[in-house]
């Protein structure tokens, strides 16, 4: 399904000691393997995807299970790079605190945590990942591919992170604790700490899940032991320290009725104890860092999120389930004296350095019930409403400038989505959803760096209509045909758009880059699943007809341009489970974009690393020796990709790598030690945001973002659970 609740949600207390089969509402539960086969909450997921469930999904679906993602959490807690290692379609990581240019197929996907949305429409700062520990995780559903699921932002698609539960009947604590270093040396300022504490459990009608989580993180080394550049800028994950504290309580009123009040606070700041070495990307030379003081305070992200969830899975026959949420953002970025930060009437050109500030602060509801027994149980029917307000903005931290003024949004969606299995081997599903979008923008003046003109206030509103429609056929056993059309809708970065309006006189009512994103997504594959052997294809197309460019001006910064753009691609996994204890998996992405380079309707020119990912292909091989001995090692390749020579005459040509991780578990008498090596080989490369994202060489910028990627590094972690 595409339009409806995407929430998984908890089931009726009389089946809570089956955790593992959760209603996704309409989306449908598909995980990968590779789990443990002897993990009770992973057979029961299993049992759901060889089922009906997994075969009436009209797109491409994962569920990146709990025991994925903790092989992944040996290797290295950079939540982009677990996810990309997971996912060939989501970008290779940059290893640092922003994200922007990391995409799932080619564009942003709406990321949420428990149903609750932390991305930021009007103001992204690629920071959405990081707004809490992957240790706080229990699993991911991913959807992939356009569509509005849970409404606002989802162009690339929806990864919702599931936070821990805790397991049935039981007062559980977990302790954690690991330490991390390059391989070639061993020093305290390249050693980094984690420990992560948990309690969880359930008292009469009471379930709680508290957990809290530290880390610190030190200097990364290269593939050729030199120091990664630090990014001052961004902000880096290298040499930082991170912070998370989970608390979810849920009161159940009887065996239907649920109440859940969850909290989630995270803090990540970098340490700022080295300043970068500029490379020279002309020469393949990276960026280093060396101790030094940087300008200004310390990057950071600050975010605490609040949800109040209600569930009747029988009111009058029907599952209702209602969602209240708030959130706090905060973001700083690294000193900086780019082109854009200068005014001539505050400091000499070139001698100013500021702070880009974000904020925003959000709250919404979102409610669906769901009548699933309809016709002898062959339709599905959910109706539901869902409300966004968000207030951004964003300022230049040391001068008390305005760089984006506040903008205050208001989205109203209401939508209703069917399914109908007329016969076992058709599934048919249908909706629509209606966004009504506006917003508010007080009168402003731009930086000097844009002319310092004044922009008048408006209050522009839009509405889209948006649809979908899929199928599923399933000719014989263990195969189906699946076919879905579905639309996602977003708004344009509203910040970017609005700091960089250099007309005088403008107005916010009449800027035509603040017309919504409306994406079209069309899909089309076929799977196999036996039991032992699992496979999916699929192909797909992702167009706008006024969509949205990322590129970067001579300064660094990043301005947007309106075109229409066109990504389409192949997605392919194969699975086989060789015995009870191993599993192989090979899983493909290809994908291509385009865009209308002089509005003349042809997709002549190619997306850049900044819009799309390479191709890439991962292999993995999970294995379980023995009750005590279990083992991951996994191949990552991303290949060469070719991209449009920029004015001067110098492409951005990606010279792709391949990296190979391996971890170990080995349970002790008491407890469990766990051994990752990530970048096995150190293999030294440079990252693929900093290879292809970036155009005009001769700028200073890009040398200093000529970033390397991390060597071996070795990570051991002990886990304790009583």
């Amino acid at each position: 399904m595409i339009l409806g609740a995407a929430r998984l949600t908890e089931v009726p207390r009389r089946s809570r000691t089956a955790w593992g089969v959760l209603s996704l509402c309409f989306l449908l539960p598909v995980t990968a393997h590779g789990a443990d086969q002897d993990d009770p909450e992973s057979m029961v997921i299993t049992a759901s995807r060889v089922g009906a469930d997994r075969e009436d999904s009209p797109q491409v679906v994962r569920v990146l299970t709990h025991e994925q993602i903790q092989q992944q959490r040996k290797l290295t807690s950079d939540s982009s790079e677990i996810l990309s290692n997971l996912l060939p379609s989501y970008s290779p990581p940059r290893q640092k605190m922003s994200g922007s240019g990391e995409t799932l197929r080619g564009r942003t996907p709406l990321v949420m945590i428990d149903g609750i949305p932390q991305s930021n429409p009007l103001r992204p700062t690629g920071r959405e990942l990081h707004t809490i520990d992957f240790a706080m995780v229990d699993h991911i559903e991913v959807l992939q591919g356009a569509n509005a699921t849970n409404g606002l932002g989802a162009s690339g698609g929806v990864i919702n992170i599931i936070t821990r539960r805790p397991e049935s009947g039981s007062f559980t604590q977990q302790i954690d604790a690991e330490v991390s270093t390059p391989t070639s040396q061993l020093k305290s300022d390249t050693t980094g700490y984690k420990t992560t504490y948990g309690v969880s459990g359930n008292k009469g009608k009471l379930d709680y899940v508290f957990s809290l989580g530290y880390e610190q993180q030190g200097l990364y080394l290269d593939g050729d032991n030199k120091a990664v550049g630090v990014d001052n800028t961004q902000g880096d994950l290298m040499d930082s320290r991170s912070y998370d504290l989970l608390a979810k309580g849920a009161w159940w009123f009887n065996d239907d009725q649920r109440l859940q009040l969850s909290f989630n606070h995270y803090t990540v700041r970098g340490q700022d104890e080295y300043v970068d070495v500029p490379g020279d990307r002309r020469r393949d030379i990276a960026t280093t860092s060396e101790r030094g003081d940087p300008e200004g305070e310390a990057p950071y992200n600050k975010v605490s999120t609040t949800g109040l969830t209600y569930d009747d899975y029988d009111l009058a026959g029907m599952h209702l389930n209602l969602l209240a949420f708030y959130q706090d953002y905060r973001a700083l970025f690294g000193g900086d004296n780019s082109s854009t930060f200068q005014d001539p009437s505050i400091a000499p050109a070139g001698t100013l350095y500021d702070q880009s500030y974000a904020t925003t602060t959000k709250y919404g509801t979102k409610a669906s019930l769901t009548k699933d027994d309809l016709w002898d149980g062959r339709i599905k029917l959910t109706a539901g409403f869902d409300t966004l307000f968000d207030s951004s903005e964003q300022s230049l931290h040391r001068t008390d400038r305005t760089w984006v003024p506040e903008v205050n949004y208001t989205d109203l969606s209401p939508f209703v989505q069917l399914e109908v299995t007329p016969i076992d081997e058709v599934t048919l599903t249908a909706g629509a959803r209606y966004e009504y979008a506006k917003l508010d923008v007080d009168d402003y003046q731009t930086l000097a760096s844009s002319g310092g003109v004044d922009v008048a206030s408006g209050s522009p509103s839009f509405n889209e209509t948006l649809y979908n429609a899929g199928v599923v056929w399933r000719p014989v056993d263990h195969w189906s045909l699946f076919a879905n059309y579905s639309q996602g809708f977003e708004i344009p970065d509203v910040g970017r758009a609005l700091r960089g309006i250099k007309t005088p006189g403008q107005s916010a009512d009449d800027f035509e880059n603040l017309r919504p994103i409306v994406t079209d997504n069309i899909e089309t594959g076929v799977r196999y699943d036996d039991g032992r052997l699992d496979a999916e294809l699929s192909y797909y197309v992702s167009s706008s007809d006024f969509g949205s460019r990322v590129t970067s001006d001579p300064g660094g910064q990043f301005v947007m341009q309106r075109e229409k753009t066109e990504i389409d691609g192949i997605d392919a996994t194969i699975g086989y489970q060789f015995t009870p204890k191993h599993h192989g998996s090979l899983s493909y992405s290809h994908m291509r974009g385009r865009y209308d380079s002089n509005d003349d309707g042809s997709l002549d020119g190619k997306l850049d690393g900044l819009n799309v990912s390479p191709d890439r292909l991962i292999a993995r091989w999970s294995a379980q020796w023995s009750p005590e001995w279990s083992s991951m090692v996994q191949v990552n390749h991303a290949f060469d990709r070719n991209f449009d020579d920029s004015a001067n005459g110098w492409d951005r040509d990606f010279d792709g790598y391949t990296l190979v991780d391996a971890a170990v578990g080995h349970a002790l008498p008491v407890g469990q030690i766990n051994v990752g090596i990530a970048n096995l080989f150190d293999e030294r490369y440079i990252t693929y945001y900093s290879q292809s994202a970036l155009d005009n060489p001769d700028a200073g910028y890009m040398n200093e973002r000529y970033f390397a990627g991390r060597g071996r590094t070795l990570t051991v972690g002990y886990s304790l659970k009583f």
